[in-house]
């Protein structure tokens, strides 16, 4: 979120510029465009100096960042709607085919385009935080025993608890992942955003997580707490063990380059863990792939958990024991268009190219949630908040 301001406060700015220079709006806007402009720079001071310690300072963290996002929608569309104002006479203009400006045609009439670009914008804060969808994939693993057939496993990822604001919202998706009656459920790593403190006030409600087998995580590349300006290294390891904690007081195992077998001694199958591993030399590389599996015999069937996907066709392709990768990470950007096998976009494509959904190459597989959270943008539009059932066959 913090992000957001330079570049938010640029592109205003420069619209800002424009409209004056080219006269393509009234003078009549000027004074509320820069009213605009001093409340989204005040409501982001609050923002940045509220501190997150928790109890009041964390509401008040929640207000102030709510109301800097919602500062930098109002500019913006108070920008839009000075553009507008002057739409109607360039509309008259083209009806009566009389000549005309293109390039302030163009500049009009895209602004409607942003316009409702920005009402979704607005709309996937207010309505889609927490409309988990469930998604559900048969996959075929070759050599599976026969006795873990139809194992059913939930997996969601990047819960991102420094973002949510509502955790009756959050209680309903965990009532969602009980409702399947899973054997297994995994989580595929960033808990929080920044600090450990975020993921306090929902300890209780995400420890209710139920599975047969067990609730399995690995670390993403938010939870070591990179991405926060620390006074000291010790407080960057208190605030790392805190979060080992909270994994173990939830009851969830983390797997932290290591495995675990289950099913018995004729029908066993592999859970590997890593931390967070990227082809991207941007991320911290803490994951281990070949310590994780050291010891494990070769003939076993594994399925690897491991945050960021670039991962799979970086590393793990060249491990053929490992049959499926559950990662997440791409959150689908929280933008885009999803309509189930129809089509599928989103600007993150062009940065990872397994994004969301289901990947195979030969006998391996790769499986990307979109997230269970939200980060930076507090909301959604298009790629909804997902909840992942996965149900193994033998049937390859």
């Amino acid at each position: 979120m913090r992000r957001l301001v330079p570049l938010s406060l640029f592109l205003f700015l420069a619209l800002l510029v424009y409209c004056v220079f080219s006269n393509v709006v009234s003078t009549v806007w000027y004074p509320w465009l820069s009213a605009g402009v001093i409340l989204y720079i005040a409501s982001f001071l609050f923002f940045l100096r509220t501190p997150t310690s928790g109890g009041p300072s964390q509401r008040r963290f929640r207000f102030f960042r709510a109301l800097a996002t919602i500062g930098f929608f109002f500019i913006l569309l108070l920008g839009l709607v000075a553009l507008l104002d002057s739409a109607a006479h360039g509309l008259w203009t083209l009806i009566q085919g009389s000549s005309t400006n293109w390039s302030h045609t163009i500049l009009r009439y895209g602004g409607v385009a942003v316009l409702l670009g920005c009402f979704l914008l607005i709309y996937g804060m207010i309505r889609n935080p927490h409309r988990y969808r469930v998604r559900k994939e048969i996959i075929p693993l070759s050599d599976l025993p026969s006795a873990l057939a139809d194992l059913k496993i939930v997996q969601i990822s990047d819960i991102h608890a420094g973002t949510f604001t509502d955790p009756k919202g959050v209680a309903k998706g965990i009532e969602m992942i009980n409702a399947l009656e899973p054997d297994l459920v995994f989580f595929t790593g960033d808990l929080v955003n920044r600090k450990t403190l975020e993921v306090h006030p929902y300890e209780g409600i995400l420890s209710k997580i139920e599975a047969k087998i067990g609730v399995y995580s690995v670390l993403g590349n938010h939870d070591y707490g990179d991405y926060y300006a620390w006074k000291s290294h010790h407080d960057k390891h208190e605030n790392f063990l805190d979060l080992l904690d909270v994994h173990a007081r939830m009851g969830w195992k983390l797997l932290r380059n290591e495995h675990i077998i289950i099913g018995s001694d004729d029908s066993s199958l592999a859970i590997v863990g890593v931390e967070n591993f990227s082809a991207s030399a941007r991320f911290h590389r803490y994951g281990d792939l070949e310590k994780a599996l050291q010891g494990l015999p070769e003939e076993m069937p594994a399925i690897l958990l491991s945050h960021d996907p670039s991962h799979w066709r970086h590393q793990v392709l060249d491990f053929p024991q490992v049959r499926l990768t559950l990662s997440g990470h791409t959150h689908g950007m929280q933008f885009g268009i999803d309509w189930g096998g129809v089509f599928r976009w989103s600007p993150v494509q062009y940065i990872y190219r397994e994004w969301a959904g289901l990947y195979r190459q030969g006998s391996q597989f790769l499986y990307v949630n979109r997230g269970f959270g939200m980060l930076g943008y507090p909301g959604r539009v298009g790629i909804l908040p997902e909840i992942t059932l996965l149900k193994l066959s033998s049937d390859v």
